[in-house]
């Protein structure tokens, strides 16, 4: 099953999360109790489960990947204690906790946001690894976070909140503010294992297709689910007016396009070696709502 699965990768990166931030006790103390808050507090960590199962799957190893996936995590939980802020989505609930501006007061969170970015290359550009791929894995997430990635898809959901998006602005939208990241997670994993350039696009392309269901799942439950169960506010996609593929497609064809999304990805892994746990994470990301 993808869930247990998933939670042997979340171990793994736990443990190593604990040991890669910087400790409450170093000053400035509360800088870095705000990041240990946001980013050891419960979640998925699916980013770091794909970069070291895409490892696997080109015949490396979890931990070959494992430093690199906690970087691609900690780049998330940046995201989202800028995106909880007032100035964007002013949300008060995260992973079941008060976020992080609520807990330390938004110039806190804003910075530890900007230290977690800063950490996340720190930690990248330190790998035990060939220079060539550090300098391609630095590349790649550095890229994926940017104006053409996490932080351009953040952009244009803000600005799209309210109207009524067509199709290209809500694929582009889905496609980099969820997707370059996980494409990303993929892509790094495939290279610190050793895959060479083929094997490397086809990991991009299954990352690309399951970062883009995944984010439709995150949209459906947005739709259907409760505080409770989420973790966070449920209804609020709606409320904003945000664009989602529930709110341009309807419930049941957004369920058919992530479904669509999920294939896509796993016919990508063709020729792959090792592509179980892969998969299995590819279902998971759909799973969730049906």
């Amino acid at each position: 099953m993808s869930a247990p699965l998933l939670g042997e990768y979340a171990e793994l990166a736990d443990r190593r999360l604990e040991s890669l931030l910087p400790a409450t006790d170093v000053q400035p103390t509360m800088l870095h109790e705000a990041m240990r808050y946001s980013c050891l507090a419960p979640g998925k960590r699916l980013r770091p489960a794909l970069c070291m199962a895409s490892s696997e799957a080109v015949g490396g190893t979890r931990e070959a990947a494992l430093d690199a996936g906690c970087a691609l995590e900690i780049v998330h939980c940046f995201s989202l204690i800028h995106d909880d802020l007032p100035a964007i989505d002013d949300d008060d609930l995260r992973r079941g906790a008060p976020t992080c501006h609520v807990r330390f007061g938004e110039g806190i969170a804003l910075l530890a946001g900007d230290a977690l970015f800063a950490l996340a290359f720190e930690i990248l550009g330190s790998l035990d690894a060939p220079p060539q791929a550090v300098v391609q894995a630095l590349r790649c997430l550095s890229h994926a976070s940017g104006s053409d990635g996490l932080v351009g898809g953040e952009v244009m959901d803000v600005l799209s909140e309210g109207k009524h998006p067509d199709e290209a602005t809500l694929a582009f939208i889905h496609s980099r503010k969820t997707g370059a990241l996980i494409a990303a997670a993929c892509e790094i994993g495939g290279l610190l294992g050793g895959g060479d350039a083929e094997q490397i696009h086809a990991l991009r392309r299954y990352g690309a297709h399951v970062g883009l269901a995944f984010q439709i799942a995150d949209d459906l439950l947005n739709e259907l689910s409760t505080p409770e169960a989420l973790g966070k506010a449920a209804g609020s996609d709606r409320a904003r007016g945000k664009a989602t593929y529930p709110a341009l497609h309807g419930i049941e064809e957004a369920r058919r396009r992530a479904d669509l999304e999920a294939e896509a990805g796993l016919r990508a892994l063709d020729g792959l070696p090792h592509t179980e746990a892969l998969a299995m994470l590819a279902r998971y990301a759909v799973e969730r709502v049906h």
